[in-house]
């Protein structure tokens, strides 16, 4: 099972991380909205805002079990690991709203922190476009690590089944992309470059 691994230490690390979902994601909404352009935060907001919405019209439509109610109810023998101090959910387990939250937040950041290195160096000679490139894989890369691992905090902590955490993947990164490619269609507008607070 992929729930049966546990340590203290994990216990720990995966009982806190998988609360960035509930509050990160909206905390840089307002961030990008307050201090870069307009355009990216409107994209931002709508891509993580439009994600959840979406994961939660299908928990609802679904209304699946989670692991400790269908354990409960068809294998009463199975005692599925809990961590002391997570409140279990029982109902809407299809799809996973925090793997949602964090594949979309991780695409998001990707996106724009390759859009700024592009921005910012676009006259860089050719060794210097390797390694720019070279860093905005790196960091992409580590954003979709972080971004599987909080999808399987969800696995770890008994709230979710597979299934769920891979239907919440397919949403985040779904919902974002198509918000991407609606949004980047108006990069060139003012209304997009605009800024709250202009640089002098």
């Amino acid at each position: 099972m992929l729930c049966d691994r546990h340590t203290p230490a994990r216990d720990i690390f995966y009982k806190y991380y998988t609360q960035v979902a509930e509050w990160i994601p909206y905390v840089l909404c307002v961030l990008i909205l307050l201090f870069c352009r307009i355009g990216d935060g409107v994209f931002a907001t709508s891509a993580l805002v439009l994600s959840g919405l979406f994961t939660q019209i299908i928990k609802h439509i679904c209304n699946t079990l989670r692991p400790v109610t269908y354990f409960d109810l068809f294998m009463p023998d199975v005692q599925l690991p809990l961590v002391e101090g997570v409140k279990m959910n029982y109902w809407y387990s299809f799809p996973s709203g925090h793997t949602t939250s964090f594949f979309s937040l991780a695409l998001v950041a990707s996106v724009l922190i390759t859009n700024y290195l592009t921005d910012h160096r676009p006259d860089l000679p050719h060794s210097g476009l390797k390694a720019q490139r070279f860093f905005s894989a790196a960091i992409q890369m580590l954003l979709f690590i972080l971004a599987a691992l909080g999808g399987y905090s969800r696995i770890y902590l008994s709230q979710h089944f597979a299934r769920d955490v891979f239907g919440g993947m397919i949403i985040g990164i779904g919902i974002t992309i198509v918000c991407y490619v609606v949004f980047i269609q108006y990069k060139d507008r003012k209304w997009y470059n605009f800024r709250l607070f202009q640089k002098k």
